[in-house]
């Protein structure tokens, strides 16, 4: 790359890798074995980038924000490398592909988001590793009985095969962030369809993962007919629950329903980005 520094944003959420070793442990973590393409989100100064230029991918594109960066990479990219213009959340990524394989170092304020806009793409996105806030891989890692298990954890989970690759120094990067990071694997797995109500499903957990301090009983009580009756699982907590508990919970609930009260997975309200620390305005994922 050329001696031209990109200067990093803070509202970007940008924290720029620098230490080769790492970059390439994040681009070897990557299989791409079931894509047919590959999209790079937030290559800021290309680091993961030129690495994953030399491998034999089938397709290979770049999505990035920042125009200061877009300037930087077409200057110091070959010209086999497709660079995007375009803010990822906002993207359809069907115009990507059929079958795709996303890698980046995730910027820190719309970290979480990327996860839900790839929930709403799972049956596109085949494979994803990502570098995120250490509390954000933890708590997407995570299961039942943890402290840190969320809505993210459980949803991801529900469709994704999740592995927590490596933890990531705050030296490593340049402004150096105020806590580590980790690297993150998830593959998809071969649920085609929840055996339940997908929408229904959303909104059963992020309900309950709301009110998680509260048996169950509490969230959902307005979504039911009063005369419903009561089940094991509802004197239970949404961190206590498995997949395959709240999929249950979930067909008890439709069996009930008072009212459509049901959402997509992602779909943020607008593009209100994250705190610096990776918690969202508009997706609670604790």
């Amino acid at each position: 790359m050329g001696t031209y520094k990109v200067r990093p944003k803070k509202h970007l959420g940008q924290h720029f890798l620098k230490d080769k070793r790492i970059a390439e442990a994040i681009v070897g973590s990557l299989s791409a074995e079931e894509c047919d393409t590959v999209v790079e989100v937030g290559p800021g100064m290309g680091v993961l980038t030129h690495l994953l230029a030399e491998r034999n991918l089938p397709s290979f594109r770049v999505v990035e924000i920042d125009r200061e960066s877009v300037d930087y990479l077409q200057k110091n990219l070959g010209g086999s490398t497709e660079i995007i213009e375009a803010d990822f959340l906002g993207l359809d990524l069907g115009s990507l592909g059929e079958r795709m394989a996303v890698i980046g170092n995730f910027p820190y304020n719309i970290s979480s988001q990327i996860f839900f806009k790839i929930l709403d793409n799972r049956d596109r996105v085949t494979e994803v590793v990502g570098m995120v806030q250490k509390e954000v891989a933890e708590r997407i890692c995570s299961g039942p009985a943890s402290r840190v298990y969320g809505i993210l954890s459980v949803l991801l989970g529900a469709w994704f095969d999740i592995e927590y690759l490596f933890t990531v120094s705050e030296h490593v990067f340049s402004p150096p962030p105020k806590v580590k990071s980790a690297v993150i694997r998830l593959t998809r797995n071969h649920v085609q369809k929840l055996d339940c109500d997908e929408k229904l499903f959303v909104t059963v957990v992020k309900r309950c993962f709301n009110q998680r301090r509260k048996m169950l009983r509490n969230p959902l009580k307005d979504l039911v007919n009063p005369e419903s009756g009561d089940m094991p699982l509802l004197s239970m907590r949404a961190e206590q629950l498995s997949v395959g508990q709240f999929v249950e919970l979930t067909n008890w609930v439709s069996a009930r329903l008072r009212q459509p009260a049901v959402q997509a997975v992602g779909k943020p309200t607008g593009h209100r980005r994250d705190r610096p620390e990776g918690h969202q305005y508009n997706h609670r994922d604790d």
